[in-house]
């Protein structure tokens, strides 16, 4: 059951940079203007419930399966976008507004990618 899809709509000149410690920044578009080049920006959408360690994350046709979540994640994610996500297999979360994932590789996200959460 998916409990969140959005979509991709435009990619910061710098979101790359943090591909090299393993994680993307989210980013709904309401971005201020000095992070947005820093973040992959999604378009805002409600949850329809919690996030939890064992959901799976699908990047376009993807999958990592969540790690941990941190206390944050969920609240933020839907009301204002913005989530870090880490592909690091970490089993607690290490910030509250981060999301573990499994530890592989990071894949190509270009606008149109489509983000979802299945139960």
């Amino acid at each position: 059951m998916n409990i969140y899809k959005t979509l991709v709509t435009k990619i910061g000149a710098e979101a790359k940079l943090f591909h090299a410690d393993q994680m993307i920044i989210l980013f709904g578009d309401n971005a201020p203007e000095d992070l947005a080049n820093y973040t992959y920006t999604i378009g805002l959408k409600p949850l329809s419930e919690e996030i939890v360690a064992g959901q799976i994350f699908k990047i376009d046709q993807i999958e990592y399966q969540i790690t941990a979540v941190g206390n944050l994640v969920t609240k933020n994610l839907s009301g204002l976008g913005h989530i870090t996500v880490k592909f690091d297999g970490a089993t607690e979360a290490s910030l509250p507004g981060t999301l573990h994932l499994e530890a592989k590789e990071i894949p190509e996200i270009k606008p149109g990618s489509s983000i979802q959460i299945i139960a």
